[in-house]
């Protein structure tokens, strides 16, 4: 006993990722359990059932976002809200996401058995497709819920197979209260470090500043379909040389602005895509990622500048269209603080850090004072099925995050 507080329980906690990593669960040890499918609802469905157990009622927003609420010992009060994720990668790990979600369910679980009560109420979230794998852009339920993406714009989003985010709420039924009129008085939320940070420097917990900003281009880049055989090599213009040029030069923008820059060009399209055609229009995408504003607005300038001189040089057109972005977010200093006290109070070894992944945090800073938990996750690897955290880890994220959300909430007397 730490702080007046009990420990959780880390085992319980990480047979709960175990049998949620279950559903959806790939050959490979990872799990597919893509937004708004069948799958993401059993998911959802068994939290209930788990969050029942525990006193928690259940409601909808508009934009499916889940929220299991704990009664505190005046409900009047705005609830100090705690979560993460539940969807995944194509091909994801089984901690992405789920580890927020089951450590506020552990939170919750803990306080129960203790017969302990918060001040404020608690509410545990599990936001509408964060992945973006599925429809993009990602976060989009936390940009919904605070209102930077309007919610019609969201219902309209497709998959690749033309489905809309407003037909799969509707399907599952996850269409519920408006939004605008939840109040939330904090947010924290616990998550692996999708990074190689904290184990590298063998600390258990990271104590998340804030999160780097981001930039996302969708690049065309037009030719001339021609026959492979009969068009001599001087007289081409082929999209997809021009394209890997680009895609060459986005990559060397990451070292030339290192150490914390990051590019990327995860996603790429060729049309008509015979092997006997020279490919006369190539789509791809660009993710540009920077902790300071200036030097990300400077890379998004010079992959303007770049694009168009390979352009000219490969007789191309080039067309770069902004699809989505966010400015390096700070958190809340209040936050961040009991988020370090947890972490002394109970001995752990950390250090701050920048998160390099966006997360629905960042969103919610944007609204209320937000904090961040880090745990290591082996080799800094993830969105990939051979994600993996060490139990003692999750659990010692999980007992940091126990602490904040009761001294942001108050023990009740």
């Amino acid at each position: 006993m730490t702080t007046g507080l009990p420990a959780i329980n880390g085992d319980r906690l990480w047979s709960s990722l175990m049998e949620m990593a279950k559903i959806g669960a790939t050959a490979k040890g990872g799990v597919c359990r893509l937004t708004l499918t069948d799958l993401d609802k059993q998911g959802r469905e068994l939290l209930i059932d788990w969050a029942a157990g525990v006193g928690c009622a259940h409601e909808y927003d508009a934009i499916g976002n889940l929220f299991l609420k704990r009664p505190g010992r005046d409900n009047a009060l705005d609830p100090v809200m705690t979560g993460s994720h539940l969807d995944s990668q194509p091909t994801g790990g089984k901690f992405d996401g789920v580890f927020g979600v089951l450590a506020g369910l552990e939170v919750f679980r803990t306080l129960e058995e203790h017969g302990l009560a918060t001040q404020a109420p608690l509410e545990l979230t599990v936001w509408t497709n964060e992945e973006g794998s599925r429809f993009s852009p990602p976060m989009l339920g936390s940009g919904v819920f605070t209102e930077t993406f309007a919610l019609d714009w969201a219902y309209g989003i497709k998959d690749d197979a033309g489905i809309r985010v407003g037909d799969e709420l509707a399907r599952h039924g996850w269409i519920g209260n408006a939004i605008g009129n939840h109040p939330v008085a904090a947010y924290f939320e616990a998550h692996i470090e999708q990074g190689p940070v904290l184990e590298a420097e063998s600390k258990t917990i990271g104590v998340v500043k804030g999160a780097q900003g981001q930039r996302w281009f969708e690049i065309t880049v037009l030719g001339q379909e021609a026959h492979a055989g009969p068009t001599p090599m001087a007289m081409r213009k082929d999209a997809l040389v021009c394209a890997s040029r680009i895609v060459q030069a986005v990559n060397a923008m990451g070292f030339e602005h290192a150490p914390h820059a990051c590019t990327t060009c995860g996603l790429i399209k060729v049309i008509p895509g015979s092997r006997n055609v020279i490919p006369g229009n190539v789509w791809f995408t660009v993710d540009m990622r920077h902790p300071d504003d200036a030097e990300l607005a400077a890379m998004a300038g010079e992959l303007h500048d770049v694009s168009t001189r390979i352009g000219q040089e490969q007789k191309c057109a080039v067309q770069i269209d902004p699809f989505w972005e966010f400015h390096a977010t700070p958190f809340d200093r209040g936050c961040i603080d009991l988020v370090r006290q947890g972490a002394d109070a109970w001995g752990y070894a950390h250090m701050d850090i920048i998160s390099g992944a966006g997360h629905d945090a960042v969103y919610m800073a944007g609204k209320v004072p937000t904090g961040m938990i880090f745990v290591p996750c082996e080799n800094g690897i993830s969105h990939n099925e051979m994600e993996n955290a060490k139990s003692e880890d999750l659990a010692a994220g999980c007992q940091v995050l126990l602490h904040a959300v009761c001294g942001k909430a108050g023990l009740a007397g």
